[in-house]
């Protein structure tokens, strides 16, 4: 009789498609792309729905192909959510080599800690605009971005969205402007600070206002070299913060927030320089807390701001660059001083 082999030969072209579709590689275009075109990558979405997205947008041309050259890149199953500048008819390859690589995701992400001015720069160079632009925006829309009623409380503030640009990644698409940026990292903010009730926080911990709890954390995410520091780091600002304080007389005496009012970010900075500089920003120069946050605070050190370690840490030092030791007394604290220069010393002999 005839073999199957011959029956599909016999059926010709229509046969030898039925089994291309069937059982041969799945349809894909070859090369890098054509005209650029932007996916989003939505939250949980698995190798299919991704496919499929980029199916409809014309990038690929067989989902398969796309799950397929997934399956064989070593990086296939990491692909993150976000928006992709991706291009019409790329072969499935390209398209996996692109998305696998964390740099082209149309995203921002910012560090714990960073500066508002910071953040300003990196959205003008990731949106393509002239530097300044973002921070022009900040100024003159400060008060339509959506910041809480407690945020701007103190006339001195240098930069009201500081501490309200919360350190997470951020999706920017085609058209967003340096405004759409910045609510949306308000919004974040405003959404995670809501989880420590800084109202009732700042009342236990005898501070004037939520911000204040904000600020404390800035202080904590500056000076802690680890997340293992901050408790004892929000002990040290809140022991110096006390009315018994006769160590620092009620100072917090934080380089941090005179290299914050210098914006630098400098470790040697002249004593005769940092007592006499009357910025309200200088805690070696007035009592208290500056009158806001000095960067933008992660989860770690919030935590930390609103339950520090109950110790009666007052000083604190690294002598490594690497961690830090808290002490709770001067004698303590001038003994590693001596050890610290020490090791400069001979560093530098």
């Amino acid at each position: 009789g005839v073999g199957p082999a011959a029956g599909a030969a016999g059926g010709g072209y229509y046969a030898y498609t039925f089994w291309q579709e069937r059982f041969g590689p799945p349809a894909d275009f070859t090369g890098s792309g054509t005209a650029p075109v932007q996916v989003e990558i939505p939250k949980n979405a698995g190798l299919a729905e991704m496919g499929n997205l980029l199916k409809k947008a014309g990038v690929v041309k067989s989902t398969q192909a796309f799950i397929d050259a997934a399956g064989e890149h070593p990086k296939g199953k990491t692909i993150q959510p976000g928006v992709y500048p991706m291009k019409k008819e790329m072969s499935a390859k390209a398209a996996v080599e692109l998305m696998t690589d964390p740099a082209n995701l149309n995203s921002l992400t910012i560090a714990e800690g960073t500066r508002a001015v910071k953040v300003y720069e990196f959205i003008d160079a990731k949106l393509q605009l002239d530097p300044g632009t973002t921070e022009d925006v900040a100024k003159s829309e400060a008060d339509k971005l959506g910041l809480p009623d407690w945020a701007d409380d103190d006339k001195n503030i240098k930069d009201p969205l500081e501490g309200f640009l919360y350190p997470a990644r951020y999706d920017i698409g085609e058209k967003t402007k340096p405004e759409d940026v910045l609510k949306q990292m308000v919004a974040r903010s405003t959404q995670e600070y809501e989880k420590y009730d800084l109202e009732g926080s700042a009342e236990k911990l005898g501070l004037e206002s939520p911000l204040d709890v904000v600020t404390v954390a800035s202080l904590v995410q500056a000076e802690g070299m680890t997340h293992d520091d901050f408790k004892k780091m929000a002990s040290v600002v809140y022991n110096r913060l006390k009315p018994t304080n006769t160590a620092t007389n009620r100072k917090i005496e934080f380089d941090s927030t005179f290299n914050y009012l210098k914006k630098q970010s400098e470790i040697d900075i002249s004593t005769s320089e940092i007592r006499n500089n009357p910025d309200p920003y200088n805690t070696y120069f007035h009592t208290g807390l500056p009158p806001g946050p000095i960067g933008n605070p992660g989860a770690d050190a919030l935590n930390a701001a609103k339950t520090p370690d109950p110790g009666a840490w007052m000083f604190f030092i690294s002598i490594d660059g690497k961690t830090t030791e808290f002490t709770k007394t001067l004698a303590e604290h001038e003994k590693l001083v001596a050890k610290f220069n020490e090791r400069r010393k001979n560093a530098d002999d």
